[in-house]
């Protein structure tokens, strides 16, 4: 299988019936990422591994923000999620260009078991997590987590491409793009900025999943010291981009807070 360049750490090939060890994934799943103007997108709330997703049984009091962003302005979706495991968002495209729809959840606590929360830790590149847990001598205790999901949608709206794309939500963890995907054709390279608290996030381990008919690929890329990293728009299909964050948490029930971000966008 052809690597997108050497300095990028893995690339699996990843068929329905493998079964691996990795965190559920959460993304806004349209019926299609290009419209014409004055269309209605018809979004729902998923989650699942390798990019097969389910519609979740969404909560408004699940959901912290939910905005959609675009050059002239930002919009208050919260108001209209509709609550249940499907049809979560109908939404009319009013302006030509690339939007973005951010939400962000409330924290989530979650108790793991041992082996499993460990193995989350190394397959999300949380070395320093799991140091210190193996440093404390609790990696045979389970993993205590309050977890939060900052996850993005970019829709390309008619014709004109913009800079809605690079627009930053000011979200604690955050993939913005460099380039705007819907400009791209196949075999371009894009590159993304990975930001913790609006800075540069350096030696992040990024996943990048794509799905088309039937086939998943799962690149695990490394951020550079400038918080970038870069792949090559192989595929057409589904993109996922996500990385996680983690540090100890204060709370007092969980013993880390993670902060997962996450960024979709489609190649039609």
């Amino acid at each position: 299988m052809e690597r997108v360049n050497k300095r990028y750490a893995t690339l699996v090939l990843l068929m329905l019936m493998v079964s691996v060890v990795a965190a559920q994934e959460f993304w806004m799943q349209p019926l299609k990422f290009v419209y014409s103007l004055g269309e209605k997108a018809k979004i729902n709330f998923v989650t699942g591994e390798n990019l097969i997703g389910e519609p979740v049984e969404l909560k408004k009091a699940q959901i912290e923000k939910f905005e959609h962003h675009r050059l002239v302005g930002v919009s208050d979706l919260k108001p209209t999620v509709m609550e249940g495991k499907k049809d979560h968002l109908d939404l009319e495209l009013k302006e030509e260009g690339t939007h973005a729809l951010a939400m962000q959840s409330t924290f989530t606590f979650v108790e793991s078991e041992a082996e499993k929360f460990n193995t989350y830790l190394k397959e999300n590149g949380l070395d320093d997590a799991y140091a210190a847990r193996e440093k404390a001598g609790a990696l045979s205790k389970p993993g205590k987590e309050s977890s939060a999901k900052y996850t993005k949608l970019l829709l390309q709206v008619g014709a004109k491409k913009d800079d809605g794309y690079k627009m930053a939500i000011g979200f604690p963890i955050e993939i913005v793009p460099e380039q705007n995907p819907y400009s791209l054709k196949l075999g371009d390279n894009i590159r993304f900025k990975i930001l913790w608290n609006k800075k540069p996030l350096f030696g992040a381990r990024v996943k990048v999943w794509n799905r088309k008919e039937g086939l998943t690929t799962l690149q695990n890329i490394y951020t550079e010291q400038n918080g970038t990293m870069e792949t090559r728009i192989s595929s057409k299909g589904l993109w996922l981009v996500q990385v996680i964050y983690m540090v100890p948490s204060k709370d007092g029930q969980a013993d880390w807070r993670s902060y997962c971000g996450s960024l979709v966008f489609g190649v039609e």
